[in-house]
């Protein structure tokens, strides 16, 4: 009866639940004073805590997101840099993905950008948030590759999806016609339905003129700055040098 337990445990993929019935078995004086409820209990917490630790995993493996390990308790909020800790602390509640709302991560190069934006989207999939990363200027190859196959919508799926998307480089340089188009598709397909963090190194006010200021232009802000957090770091010095000197 035991291993055939054990056997229909392990085959319904409940390995954590066949586990802890081991334990239990194999070490019946520790859990005597227990009742049936209690030891039931047990083993239930064990399968619920083996697959949310792999469901995270599999979040953070997926994400893309320059380092898995980042975390907002990393972040130096050095007097320089200015930075909100309520501000910031309150992203890491992830209520800002529930309420559908952007962010946008302002400074210079160096200043730790995308370090900010990936110990927050680290943290929402550490919460159980679907958050992917990539760079504008990766986006716009990726998508130009899949249109080539004729593949295009499958990638604006790929980025609509994630409950966080974490666009770094945001507007670096300036868009092409075609890649403006693209981006308020993507855009578009986002609004109010979830959220993104935008790392740049422009104010909302430099964007309209690297999207060229026409009307879409316009579009492509009144998708990302109404209702947005902003978060800008000052500073002279950028987090690498400071890291470097540190070595």
């Amino acid at each position: 009866m035991k291993d055939e337990n054990i056997r229909k445990l392990r085959e319904m993929r409940l390995p954590a639940f066949a586990n802890a019935y081991i334990a239990q078995l194999e070490q019946p004086d520790k859990f005597a004073e227990m009742t049936f409820d209690e030891r039931m209990a047990v083993m239930i917490d064990k399968e619920y805590d083996s697959r949310n630790s792999n469901r995270i995993k599999r979040l953070l493996k997926k994400s893309g997101l320059p380092s898995t390990k980042a975390s907002i308790g990393d972040i130096a909020y050095l007097p320089e840099r200015k930075l909100d800790r309520d501000l910031i602390n309150r992203l890491g509640t992830c209520d800002f993905i529930a309420k559908k709302r952007n962010v946008l991560v302002l400074g210079a190069t160096g200043a730790g950008k995308t370090f900010l934006a990936n110990a927050i989207a680290a943290d929402a999939c550490r919460d159980g948030w679907h958050a992917l990363y990539v760079r504008l200027p990766d986006f716009f190859i990726e998508y130009a590759n899949a249109a080539a196959l004729h593949k295009e919508f499958e990638i604006l799926k790929k980025y609509q999806k994630a409950s966080l998307l974490v666009l770094d480089e945001f507007l670096l340089i300036p868009a092409e016609e075609s890649q403006q188009r693209v981006l308020l598709e993507l855009l578009e397909r986002r609004y109010g339905r979830s959220s993104t963090i935008f790392c740049s190194q422009f104010s909302p006010e430099g964007w309209h003129g690297q999207l060229g200021g026409s009307a879409i232009a316009d579009s492509i802000l009144d998708r990302i700055t109404p209702n947005s957090y902003t978060i800008t770091i000052h500073g002279d010095v950028s987090m690498r040098q400071r890291l470097s000197e540190n070595d």
